[in-house]
């Protein structure tokens, strides 16, 4: 019977067939390129995946969104929560609150570098300006109903949207 190495296939590039285990001169000689001895140079050699076991044996969790938890970014640190209550006692009236002025009265302490967030806990009963700093709704309910106000507070979020937004009409008018 004639060799397949020299027959023309129709709709490819006429590559000569690889012919595996036919001797050193062949190019693919003594192990065939599948390397060196034991269960994976052996025929019939479907090893089950490891990461298959692995994940077998991870806890599966009941109800919604059950594994959201392990997606969550535990380095990112949550906002500090900061009542009105305490900054009804800690700041005179008419005055601006912001992260550098709250490190100045002692409400949080300078080294710790983290988000704040004023939340309603207990009455506000002083005019104050929030400057820099985010805001629950309901608090921002309470300061304005002691005719303090609020400056817009830009999460680092919505910022970068604002940016790639700004850039696409930038683009589009170019």
């Amino acid at each position: 019977m004639a060799s397949l190495n020299h027959v023309k296939r129709p709709g490819s590039l006429q590559r000569k067939k690889q012919r595996v285990g036919r001797g050193q001169a062949s190019g693919r000689g003594k192990q065939s390129g599948r390397g060196g001895k034991g269960q994976t140079a052996r025929a019939g050699n479907k090893r089950r995946p490891e990461w298959r076991d692995i994940i077998k044996k991870l806890p599966k969790r009941r109800g919604y969104g059950k594994n959201r938890g392990r997606t969550v970014d535990g380095t990112k640190p949550d906002a500090l929560a900061i009542p009105l209550e305490i900054l009804n006692a800690a700041f005179e009236s008419g005055a601006e609150v912001s992260q550098k002025s709250l490190i100045e009265h002692g409400v949080i302490h300078a080294r710790k570098q983290v988000p704040l967030k004023v939340v309603s806990g207990g009455e506000l009963s002083k005019k104050l300006k929030f400057v820099g700093i985010a805001v629950s709704g309901s608090a921002r309910a309470a300061i304005e109903k002691a005719g303090g106000s609020v400056e817009a507070f830009v999460s680092a979020g919505s910022a970068q949207a604002a940016r790639t937004e700004k850039k696409h009409l930038a683009e589009k008018k170019a």
